[in-house]
């Protein structure tokens, strides 16, 4: 436990009341479930912009790509400038106008218009089951935060924390969420650019955390620039500290899980569904698109950072146990040269022992390592807003899963199948009774996740299983007209077995037969977990788009003339409708990736 002082304190707790106002203000504009679900469609594309990208900025994403910059280095930008940009630019060109043109209140009611009833049943369960899922990652990574930073246990840190959740929603539905995301990501933004400027000073700006890095690379069997280049050492699944060669990243990050997640998952498509227009909500996945590109030196740089920078209110240690989830256990004595960071090992919660992995080697807690670098590095008050930072990446993540759950339940099943036909009123008050009952399910999730020591790896693993063979039915729906329910639900089914058969027949190295895989048997090793969840989401593809195809030859299509508006080739093309030339979605998109393409080839 740290010392916090009551300025820190006093900031949060402006913070948490600013928030809970924010929802008691805007309860009174919530007068039907489309105000409590969507917002009434009012929001400006700006808005929704920042919301699309904070809705995705949660914990998983702050403390999950911390956690992956200390284990893999710079590789980790692959899930922005690879495994994001590309799909937020298609969603935004070419798939906003089949949601937002067709007037469908979820992903699941889209299915539902371009497949059928229970094709829409099949995604509303598997995808309610991922938010809730999702949402318990952001529990448990900020009940852990606030056990470590501030000496509360571990059950009452994630009761406190869902409670504040719980009341904004509840009180202001989307509309709540929306606008405290926007606020939540300026307060991320200003809380972790001061920790990226004081971590690079201390170690000697880019160059000294490149040496530092260089050095621990070496350590561990790879190449001097295994952890600061991003493309160079892609060849092999040995050369470097992801385990995956590139047709494995492209192909399992840089599509199936990217467009996946970003195309087809209602977390992030229903703040485009708020816009206020078709363009706004075709420009609202580019807006984001452009800080979102931006966001590794914010969220990636803490966690390379904490892996080599040596403490400066403490004396160099004499050595440093040097042991990433990946490579021989090493001790590297610390000289000038050498690392030491501020990484922990993880503990076990019986013993207090420190854990080791099947092979013997220590167990990094990655999860900490943003958070240790706060404190070894931010003085009172600035502290607070550190830790203010890391609260709203939480309660944005959340609510965004939460408000998604709330709505897919209302609409899509409880409406659909257990209370058809009731008025309003009636939907207005069971989405506010899903919101108690997804964040209750949330908090049960949370103790599931504490199994991994690196949050965004199980996320990713949770994607693999639902969105991968989501995104194969979706790009066959929206793109082939003879794409059939039968088909759909016999694809999706058949992709979301074969990646549990993918992963119960394969192990990351180093681990136990159990939730990370194994459980049919092992017959595949993969060098990561990060490269057995790539492997499984192209398995989950590639399973449900041939089923789907084999499926849908054999079945009756839909009429043509029923698939207007759901079905690109017969759909009319949207107009923009914006005053200057440089607010079209065309030239946005331009821009987005000319910047994405320069930023790899600058860290190639």
């Amino acid at each position: 436990m740290t010392h916090v002082a009551g300025i820190d304190y006093a900031v949060m707790v402006l913070y948490s009341a600013f928030v809970l106002g924010i929802g008691v203000l805007l309860r009174r504009s919530v007068r039907t479930s489309e105000d409590f679900f969507l917002s009434g469609r009012s929001i400006p594309a700006w808005v929704t912009g920042l919301a699309f990208l904070s809705a995705n900025l949660g914990a998983q994403e702050v403390i999950g790509m911390g956690a992956s910059g200390a284990k893999y280095g710079i590789a980790t930008s692959h899930f922005y400038w690879i495994g994001a940009i590309p799909a937020m630019v298609f969603i935004g060109l070419f798939m906003m106008p089949f949601y937002y043109g067709s007037r469908a209140r979820s992903v699941p009611e889209y299915l539902k218009l371009r497949f059928d009833e229970k094709t829409r049943a099949l995604n509303a369960v598997s995808f309610a089951t991922m938010t809730v899922f999702s949402s318990g990652i952001s529990l448990y990574a900020m009940g852990k935060l606030l056990h470590l930073l501030l000496g509360w246990s571990f059950d009452a840190s994630i009761l406190v924390a869902a409670g504040v959740v719980l009341a904004y929603i509840f009180l202001g539905g989307l509309t709540s969420a929306i606008y405290n995301e926007v606020l939540q990501f300026f307060l991320i933004v200003f809380g972790f650019a001061p920790l990226v400027f004081l971590g690079l000073r201390a170690v000697g700006g880019w160059p000294g955390l490149s040496a530092r890095l260089a050095t621990l690379a070496t350590a561990n069997g790879y190449a001097p620039g295994a952890y600061t280049r991003s493309w160079a050492f892609m060849g092999h699944a040995s050369q470097n500290p992801v385990g995956v060669e590139w047709f494995g990243l492209v192909m399992g990050l840089g599509f199936v899980l990217s467009f996946g997640y970003w195309c087809t998952d209602f977390l992030v498509v229903q703040r485009a569904m708020a816009a206020n227009s078709m363009t706004a909500a075709r420009r609202t996945p580019l807006i984001a698109a452009l800080p979102k590109m931006l966001f590794p030196f914010l969220v990636i740089f803490p966690g390379m950072i904490a892996l080599v920078v040596t403490p400066p209110a403490s004396p160099p240690a004499t050595s440093a146990q040097v042991a990433p989830a990946l490579g021989p256990a090493v001790t590297v004595t610390a000289t000038a040269a050498a690392p030491a960071g501020v990484v922990p090992p993880k503990l076990d919660p019986r013993t207090g022992a420190t854990l080791r992995d099947a092979r013997g080697r220590v167990v990094l807690d990655y999860d900490l390592a943003t958070p240790m670098l706060l404190l070894n590095f931010f003085p009172a008050g600035l502290l607070g807003l550190g830790l203010t930072a890391l609260l709203a990446s939480f309660m944005s993540g959340m609510a965004g899963n939460v408000t998604a759950f709330n709505t897919v339940w209302t609409y899509d099943l409880y409406q659909s199948y257990l209370r058809p036909g009731a008025p309003d009123a009636h939907y207005l008050t069971m989405g506010r009774i899903a919101t108690v009952a997804g964040i209750a399910i949330s908090i049960a999730a949370a103790y599931v996740a504490a199994s991994f020591n690196n949050i965004m790896d199980f996320l990713q693993l949770v994607f693999a299983f639902v969105n991968a063979p989501l995104f194969a039915t979706f790009a066959l729906g929206m793109f082939w007209k003879r794409a059939t329910g039968h088909g759909a639900f016999a694809g999706l089914v058949a992709g979301t077995l074969a990646a549990a058969v993918h992963h119960g027949l394969s192990l990351p190295a180093g681990a136990s037969v159990g939730v990370k895989g194994g459980y049919l048997g092992v017959l595949a090793t993969f060098p990561s977990e990060l490269a057995q969840t790539f492997w499984t989401a192209i398995v989950a593809w590639v399973t449900c788009f041939l089923v789907t195809i084999l499926v849908s030859l054999v079945t009756r299509p839909r009429p043509e003339a029923e698939l207007g508006g759901l079905v690109y080739g017969l759909t009319e093309k949207p107009r923009d409708t914006v005053a200057h030339w440089y607010e079209r979605p065309v030239v946005l998109a331009a821009g987005v990736l000319g910047l994405t393409v320069l930023l790899n080839v600058v860290f190639f």
